[in-house]
């Protein structure tokens, strides 16, 4: 695993679970408004939770020392620590996933994965496998406005495939979607609740201005920002199609 930071605790990225959370590196998403750049410009491999890695481990070390390190830091925390949240970058991008989660599984602790749902063959052998607890994908954009944001346009198809996937075998899961333009506006959400239909939990979350961005340049215009108003209109676009749709 290609780790690029560790959060000792978390009571908000796990819903109804104390975890603690792994970001690895790399990303197949160029999302401009990106909040974990440092991760996502790494060429080995959706933007990530936008937890905000406080309490971090130093893992300025050699790729097994690190992971050496967060099974002893887990192998302590038994019994305070319910699960650990995997995100990034895009964490399916990792090729030894598997074989960490079933470390983790193995040590008695919940997973919940963050994905942005192009590597549906990975997601299909986790569930298979009994490996997730929880899966939360990111929806970009819709259909029409997505190759604005992915390195390989081509992939879009393990998107929708990753949708279908989710939605008929995730023990528990959520859709979920940062909001800012021109990647989101009231016509388009429809078109992301068409895409989504009938799925159990969609969260929206604004987008924030004041945290380094993947793009500096996209923090500087105001109108890719949205006000509460706005953030009320892109929900009310989706219920017709998601009716737990709430804002985070």
């Amino acid at each position: 695993m290609d780790i690029g930071g560790f959060q000792k605790n978390s009571l908000i990225d796990f819903p109804g679970t104390i975890a603690c959370v792994l970001f690895t590196r790399g990303c197949n998403f160029t999302c401009p408004y990106c909040h974990n750049p440092e991760l996502a410009a790494r060429t080995a491999g959706p933007c990530g939770s936008g937890s905000s890695g406080l309490n971090q481990l130093n893992l300025n070390r050699s790729e097994s020392t690190d992971q050496k390190k967060i099974f002893e830091f887990l192998d302590k925390r038994k019994g305070m620590i319910e699960g650990i949240v995997i995100t990034g970058g895009e964490p399916t991008l990792q090729a030894d996933l598997t074989d960490f989660i079933q470390t983790v599984r193995q040590m008695g602790y919940k997973v919940k994965l963050d994905t942005n749902g192009t590597a549906p063959r990975i997601i299909d052998a986790l569930f298979d496998l009994g490996l997730l607890d929880y899966l939360a994908m990111d929806i970009k954009t819709d259909i029409d406005h997505y190759p604005m944001v992915m390195k390989n346009p081509g992939h879009l198809d393990r998107v929708m495939e990753s949708i279908s996937l989710i939605m008929a075998k995730a023990p528990a899961y959520e859709f979920r979607t940062t909001c800012a333009k021109p990647f989101v506006t009231p016509d388009i959400m429809k078109n992301i609740g068409r895409m989504i239909r009938g799925a159990a939990s969609y969260v929206l979350q604004p987008c924030s201005r004041n945290v380094n961005l993947l793009d500096p340049n996209f923090a500087a215009v105001d109108d890719h920002f949205l006000n509460a108003d706005d953030m009320a209109a892109l929900k009310s676009a989706v219920l017709p199609f998601v009716e737990n749709t709430r804002i985070r």
